[in-house]
């Protein structure tokens, strides 16, 4: 406020008020003037100097946005730099990564490929020559791994050739015979043109003749690593017939039967079923199949849990096929074992499976349909129908449909045209009431004969006597 009274008081010095003698002599001096000078004077010059300072603070403040604007603008540059550098760098360490994985595959195909000219020429240093080339067979393994671009580019390389050179040549040692049957396998997976090229290079023969030309055992580790290849190459459909003709089948099934004889793993047992599985798909496969044991073998192995479901997807490529289906019939006590998955086996996949083996056969034969009702097929058929799987019950629907035609005595004559409507009427009135009767005494049958067969086979498992169901009271009180 003193600062304002000096600046009030200035002016008026500043300003002094002219005598009478002056204003005569200047005009220019008039009364508004004077009260603008004073007006001026009181107001401390606050007019003037406010605009300036709300000018000076508009500035500023349009200052500061401008600056802060372009900082962001800065540093939203400065991140898109950094983002855009990043990238850069990464694609960069991609590309030079890439480049360094080439240059390993490069050299570990030409470590196979030099080693296969040693070979030829008869070098001097061959077991060296031998323990370069199992590593290198090793090194593919590991790095067809997991990578399905390097199986790829290990297949443009060149690499199948020459491991599939190994499997069978005497000169190589077992570590690097296994080292390139897992590289093979590991080459194949997910790349069915690596599969085609491994069969097409004669893998399957050698590997069969790795197995058949040992003078002793060959080594549970090779027949585990060929049954593994042969279940990756037989997923291919142009692999099945070369794979299915060339004697494999034998072997596979070899290996299954003997799994509780030898040491072999439960991975060597799955594996040789899903192989034989694989091969079955191929109808033309059937006829291998059936030159071995396999099929009394797969029916008495179903109780094995574990397997029995892979064991009936098996028996259902067998059955259909004519021949198929006249092996299945043959097996003693094949309707029995059938039957027996319905009634025991709690697995849904299992029972639709055993039930379309049967709806198969008792659709295409008529003896089949006789020997399925000794077998007492008809309560399990009844059970599925009522408390099974839709699809279960379906099927089940479709057995009992070809099971009703085994007794054609049963089947009443439709009524004989041109007599009266009356007679007529009446005529399918009696009909359908003796076709309610059959029907009925037809099913109460079916139930008895049921229950018969179930407590046959009750008795059979509990070792009793046999004549402990012989009781005819002893049935009817559990039927209607």
């Amino acid at each position: 406020m003193a600062k304002c009274h000096r600046n009030n008081i200035n002016p008026l010095i500043l300003h002094r008020i002219p005598s009478a003698s002056s204003s005569s002599s200047s005009s220019s001096t008039t009364g508004s003037s004077f009260r603008r000078i004073i007006f001026d004077a009181l107001s401390c010059g606050g007019s003037s100097r406010y605009r300036r300072e709300l000018q000076e603070e508009d500035y500023q403040e349009s200052s500061k946005s401008t600056t802060k604007v372009g900082n962001d603008l800065t540093k939203k540059s400065e991140k898109l730099c950094d983002l855009l550098n990043l990238a850069v760098i990464e694609s960069g360490v991609k590309t030079k990564k890439k480049e360094e994985t080439l240059e390993v595959l490069k050299r570990v195909v030409k470590d196979l490929q030099t080693v296969e000219a040693v070979k030829a020429v008869e070098a001097v240093e061959a077991e060296k020559e031998k323990e370069k080339m199992a590593v290198a067979a090793s090194e593919v393994r590991l790095l067809a791994k997991d990578d399905k671009e390097v199986r790829v580019t290990l297949a443009m390389l060149g690499a199948i050739p020459p491991l599939v050179s190994m499997i069978d040549d005497d000169e190589h040692i077992e570590n690097a015979q296994i080292a390139s049957l897992y590289a093979l396998l590991n080459l194949g997976i997910g790349n069915d043109a690596n599969k085609a090229a491994i069969v097409k290079a004669g893998a399957v023969h050698k590997m069969l003749k790795l197995i058949e030309s040992s003078s002793k055992p060959p080594n549970q580790a090779i027949s585990e690593a060929i049954v593994a290849n042969f279940l990756g190459l037989s997923a291919l459909d142009s692999n099945k017939p070369i794979i299915g003709s060339s004697g494999a089948i034998v072997f596979l099934v070899k290996t299954l039967k003997n799994f509780e004889e030898t040491s072999s793993s439960r991975q060597a047992r799955e594996d040789a079923l899903r192989a034989l599985y694989n091969l079955s798909i191929h109808h033309q496969n059937v006829p291998f199949i059936l030159e071995t044991d396999l099929i009394p073998f797969l029916l008495n192995t179903l109780g094995d849990m574990e397997v029995s479901e892979r064991i009936l997807a098996i028996l259902t490529n067998v059955a259909s096929v004519p021949e198929g289906r006249k092996a299945i019939t043959a097996v003693a006590e094949a309707f029995s074992i059938l039957v027996d998955v319905l009634n025991w086996n709690d697995s849904v996949k299992c029972q639709e499976k055993a039930i379309y083996i049967l709806m198969l056969m008792a659709h295409k034969g008529y003896g089949d349909r006789r020997a399925m009702i000794e077998a007492g097929i008809e309560s399990a058929l009844l059970e599925l129908t009522l408390i099974g799987s839709p699809l279960a019950q379906k099927r089940a629907s479709r057995v009992l449909e070809c099971l009703r035609v085994v007794d054609k005595g049963k089947q009443v004559s439709a009524p004989i045209c041109g007599v009266s409507s009356s007679s007529s009427s009446l005529s399918r009135e009696r009909g359908h009431e003796i076709r309610m009767s059959d029907e009925r005494k037809a099913v109460k049958q079916l139930v008895q004969q049921s229950l018969q067969c179930n407590m046959k086979r009750i008795v059979k498992r509990a070792h009793l006597p046999h004549d402990f169901v012989t009781s005819q009271h002893f049935s009817k009180s559990l039927t209607f």
